[in-house]
């Protein structure tokens, strides 16, 4: 007894058993004790979530040379329509599946029945295969590549040759160890009979597939004969596998059904006790951070136990098909499993077929074809992207989130941890990019919790204000030297067959577009373009000067810190020097832009040839010291993760307390249609709506008491998004811009101008008050804002096509005539001011 309360209080202790421990384990028979550790250590591991992956069940086929004394999946030729489900009816299931948000196609199926059967040799010589496996991995090709769907397959017992060939065309494979125990096999037991489940062989099996890298499924079935002891042994047996790999991603813990015409119909089912007891010691065994899962369909009415017990997954569940190795069990409807799931604290998540760790080191893990598919379907996280809303796209609001922001109180309580971070956010104290990263992780309560804080903190800090700027964009050329993957906007040698061709307008179309923009009512024209290989620090005075020429009292926001660096570069000037003269030229604040995700693992593989993380931000510094303000962004949701958010906010964070420079914080979420690196499948498709809301919301969270303007980009984000992230932290919408080329490049489809009218009319729906603001937030003037109310039409603009060399952007010396305000007079002032320049 004594050496028990040691144990105990040495696992309360957070340390993880040894083999004699955990053997000891075997004589502890205090489940609720257990229970509680187990519980703790699975929140330790996986905080508020349990998951779940939405699949299809596929019994590729019921024959098995295996005479398992419990299983009613196996069955004889004479027993079945076909030895093998047929490609088209996979297929056709698999497009239902996915038509229902299924995300795995689970393989099942009997071992190597063609050992067993001629019908099996007949029916695979038919279809033109050597053997099962082979039709596996030819079905579950097809099924990969014409349904989206992930394979995860349970093939039994395989070779190398035959792992790796099945590793080319899943995310996934599995085989249950079931027990460790020879005793089993033994004549009288369960196992009797079937040499494929021979312990030996199994775990070879999980050896060699250790080799591979393949993500690896197993457990054991308790209640067919086996000690506690045994139980433990077994789960010993796939540690010591998983620690010389690490590639076992869950662990099963499946309770024996006693099923009517089997030789074990009248054997007795282990009882809820002993499945807490198993699910606890599983726990205990493994550590927090292994994935522990309890099939909820073998008990229900009982599921928030099983979480207690230490669980944090339930395995697969679907919608569509049923389970067939226990047909007698229905799965649960997913809304009773999401509230059965929340009665015990947690928030229920979907996954892929593979679990979110091992998307972290997918180039490890899995094949390339597989891995792209796999990047195309998860968040940040590496949990599934459960609905289909992405940046630049037309599509609702996920309903799951929009539940959660509906109502944020719920029966799941907000983790201590994360009060106490948003609580020393509101008081300005340190943060470490842990702690950030943690708010970026939120899911479930937590993730409604930190949207209403951030939302709390804009309504202290800016009412209900909502800013926007009357402005035009103007990106002079899309011809660029470097060679950002992400970028679908600018055009070198390498992207020309990417939307649009290259371009590099005049002195001449810059001043007639400042010319209409001034007409129209606004107060700022915000310039960048791409890096031309022409271009020098002279080009962008030139463009200020003929900016200033043309419209004297427009507010200048250009240039981003690449530019700057270009410039100063190309003339040999210090930061400092070339940022004064480009003051006394006339820039008014600089865009915070070219910072991606200011962290130099991520740009080293997005932006390799661009500035690194400390060379964006002395520009930024030298800027602030030069007496410009800037804005500051963050363009994310391609290959990063939270903690580069995290660090991101946190460098931005640290330079404004030194310089209290930056005016706003703009989230930038990535488009992804068109960008290459997602082309080349290296890349998700942009963050999830839940990211995009954190990433304001923290960042309100993050900046509170020193950055007080968070916008949210409604060219990106689109009507709905743009409503939630004004309840989420955002308080301004940014410009109206006139012109958008650079996000409508990479495909979004929300426009290139929201109009004075209707910006507050959007505004003023949300129950808000619209301001117009200039670029330094104070309130446009009077007549500003009666000459944006009665904008003419904009004369669609001309792209001159590039040449060899830049196209001169100053100004030269001529008579302009008066700003006129019909269409046709402007029209005509454009061409005699582009006359001039060319």
């Amino acid at each position: 007894m004594i050496e028990q309360q040691i144990l105990l209080a040495n696992l309360q202790g957070g340390e993880l058993p040894d083999r004699d421990q955990a053997l000891a384990l075997a004589d502890v028979a205090d489940t609720p004790a257990l229970a509680a550790i187990a519980g703790a250590w699975r929140d330790r591991g996986h905080r508020n979530t349990i998951s779940y992956s939405r699949k299809v069940f596929i019994p590729l086929t019921h024959l098995c040379r295996d005479v398992c004394h419990y299983c009613t999946f196996a069955r004889t030729p004479k027993k079945i329509d076909s030895p093998y489900m047929p490609v088209e009816e996979v297929l056709e299931l698999c497009r239902q599946g996915a038509a229902m948000g299924c995300q795995e196609a689970l393989f099942t199926l009997g071992e190597k029945p063609e050992l067993r059967y001629s019908a099996a040799r007949r029916a695979l010589t038919e279809m033109g295969y050597d053997s099962t496996l082979d039709y596996v991995r030819a079905v579950a090709g097809r099924v990969l590549e014409e349904t989206g769907l992930l394979p995860h397959i349970n093939a039994g017992c395989m070779t190398a040759d035959e792992i790796d060939g099945l590793r080319q065309v899943s995310a996934s494979m599995g085989i249950m160890l079931e027990s460790a125990s020879p005793r089993l096999c033994e004549k009288g037991m369960p196992h009797y009979g079937s040499p494929d489940k021979d312990p030996a062989v199994r775990l070879q099996t999980l050896e060699l597939a250790g080799q591979a890298s393949v993500p690896f499924t197993s457990g054991i079935l308790i209640g067919i004969g086996e000690t506690r002891r045994e139980r433990v042994e077994s789960l010993l047996a796939l540690r010591d596998v998983h620690l010389r790999h690490g590639h076992l991603q869950e662990v099963i813990v499946q309770n024996f059904r006693a099923k009517p015409g089997t030789l074990m119909s009248s054997s007795e089912e282990p009882d809820l006790d002993d499945l807490l007891w198993t699910i606890a010691v599983a726990r205990l065994v493994f550590g927090p951070a292994m994935n522990i899962q309890a099939p909820p369909n073998l008990s229900p009415g009982v599921l928030p136990q099983l979480v207690a017990a230490g669980i944090n997954d339930w395995g697969g569940v679907s919608p569509l098909t049923p389970d067939h190795v226990n047909p007698e069990a229905p799965w649960p409807h997913l809304d009773q499993l999401a509230r059965e799931t929340a009665a015990a604290g947690k928030f229920l998540e979907q996954r892929l077929t593979i679990y979110p760790a091992y998307t972290r080191d997918s180039r490890r893990w899995l094949d390339p074809a597989v891995r792209t598919a796999v990047l195309r379907q998860i968040d940040s996280g590496g949990f599934a992207r459960r609905d289909h809303w992405a940046p630049g796209e037309g599509r609702e609001v996920p309903e799951v989130e929009a539940q959660l922001l509906r109502n944020p109180v719920g029966p799941v309580t907000v983790s201590a941890q994360v009060r106490d971070i948003v609580e020393r956010c509101r008081d300005g104290g340190e943060l470490a990019e842990s702690e950030v990263a943690r708010l970026f992780e939120a899911r479930g309560a937590d993730f409604a919790w930190i949207a209403a804080q951030a939302d709390e903190l804009r309504r202290q800090v800016n009412g209900d204000t909502v800013s926007y700027v009357v402005n035009r964009n103007i990106n002079y050329t899309n011809v660029c030297y470097f060679k950002c993957q992400f970028c679908a906007f600018s055009k070198g040698k390498l992207s020309e067959n990417l939307r649009g061709r290259p371009y590099d307008i005049s002195a001449g179309e810059i001043a007639s577009r400042c010319s209409e923009a001034w007409q129209r009512g606004a107060t700022e024209v915000c310039m960048q373009g791409g890096i031309h290989p022409d271009y020098t620090g002279q080009t962008y005075l030139d463009i200020l000067h003929t900016v200033h020429a043309a419209t004297p009292d427009m507010h200048i926001h250009a240039f981003s810190p690449l530019e700057v660096w270009q410039g100063a570069s190309t003339l040999d000037l210090d930061l400092a020097t070339y940022l004064r003269r480009l003051k006394q030229a006339g820039l008014g604040t600089l865009p915070g832009t070219a910072a991606e995700v200011l962290h130099d693992d991520v740009r080293r593989e997005l932006c390799a040839d661009k500035l690194t993380t400390n060379q964006w931000l002395q520009v930024m510094e030298a800027a602030h010291q030069a007496g410009l303000r800037t804005t500051a962004t963050i363009m994310y949701g391609h290959i990063d993760r939270p903690e580069h958010w995290a660090h991101h906010l946190l460098s931005i964070r640290e330079l404004q307390q030194r310089t209290g420079g930056f005016t706003e914080f703009v989230p930038l979420p990535f488009v992804h249609m068109e960008a290459p690196i997602y082309l080349k499948g290296n890349a998700r498709r942009g963050p999830s709506f839940r990211e995009a809301l954190l990433m304001h919301a923290v960042a309100r969270l993050v900046f509170h008491g020193l950055i007080d303007n968070i916008q949210t980009s409604w060219v990106k984000m689109g009507p709905q998004g743009v409503a939630a992230c004004l309840d989420a932290g955002a308080n301004d919408l940014g410009g109206t811009l006139m012109n958008e080329s650079i996000t409508r490049a990479a495909g979004s489809g929300h426009g290139q101008e929201w109009s004075p009218a209707h910006m507050e009319a959007q505004i003023e729906t949300l129950g808000r008050r619209p301001r117009m603001r200039d670029t330094l937030y104070r309130d446009a003037a009077p007549g500003r804002k009666r000459a944006a109310f009665a904008a003419p039409e904009l004369i669609p603009v001309a792209n001159a096509a590039a040449g060899k060399r830049q196209r001169s952007k100053r100004l030269e010396p001529v008579e302009v005539a008066p700003f006129i305000a019909p269409q046709e007079d402007l029209l005509y002032q454009r061409v005699l001011l582009m006359a001039a320049c060319n």
